[in-house]
């Protein structure tokens, strides 16, 4: 039984080997698939409607959930953070998602979860220097400048934690349904994996989506030190 991440093509560029693997080809077609659909929705919104009803009313509600979501865990000020975290956990969502249409989950790869956990990282040091200025550095020689190193360690402990999270869960889900898909007698593969699917893909993916962009979004408010 082989749980590796597939390489599907290998070619060269000046010299150097690009691998193409089965986390971004699967990626491409999520990235497509999201395309398209927000593609649909664009077009099927060119004519906004002042008092919105149907589809405009669904996706308007969706939009404002989704900023009340923002504005409920990093704060007012943050708010401009809404379009990537949108954009993050749709794209998160819709990855832990695919493994009930056979896809590998993108989120099943360490260096998928590591690099949306590296983006809130990079935002937690701008938000915190944006907004506590000198404060935020001094803050990592608190209470003495003998800390820094543990606070450092604290610091890039946080997209470490948060990358490991996401990744274990899906990737833990997926090697028990291939277990029970592979060594299960045959008439239990038609009722366990249901029931198995309907847990660690659809109900374990949702909700590690929305654990990932709240602890983010957390994260960057407290950082921020907003509460508004």
């Amino acid at each position: 039984m082989d749980f590796t991440i597939k390489n599907l093509w290998v070619f060269k560029i000046g010299g150097v080997e690009v691998w193409i693997t089965e986390t971004i080809v699967n990626t491409w077609i999520i990235m497509l698939v999201l395309t398209i659909f927000a593609l649909v929705v664009r077009m099927n919104l060119r004519k906004f409607r002042p008092v919105p009803s149907g589809f405009q009313n669904v996706v308007e509600a969706i939009i404002e959930a989704f900023d009340g979501f923002v504005q409920s865990s990093a704060g007012e000020k943050l708010m401009f953070l809404g379009n990537w975290y949108f954009m993050a956990f749709f794209f998160i969502l819709t990855s832990n998602l695919s493994g009930l249409v056979g896809l590998r989950p993108p989120t099943s790869d360490w260096t998928v979860t590591f690099a949306f956990a590296l983006v809130t990282f990079v935002l937690i040091q701008v938000v915190g220097v944006k907004f506590r200025k000198g404060a935020y550095v001094k803050s990592f020689f608190e209470p003495h400048p003998v800390f820094f190193p543990l606070n450092l360690i604290g610091e890039l402990a946080r997209p470490i934690s948060l990358s490991f999270r996401l990744f274990g869960n899906i990737l833990g889900g997926m090697i028990l349904i291939s277990l029970i898909y592979t060594l299960a007698p045959i008439y239990v593969r038609f009722a366990i994996p249901v029931a198995l699917h309907a847990f660690f893909d659809v109900i374990a993916g949702v909700l590690q989506t929305y654990i990932f962009c709240v602890l983010s979004l957390s994260f960057i408010g407290a950082m921020a030190a907003t509460d508004s």
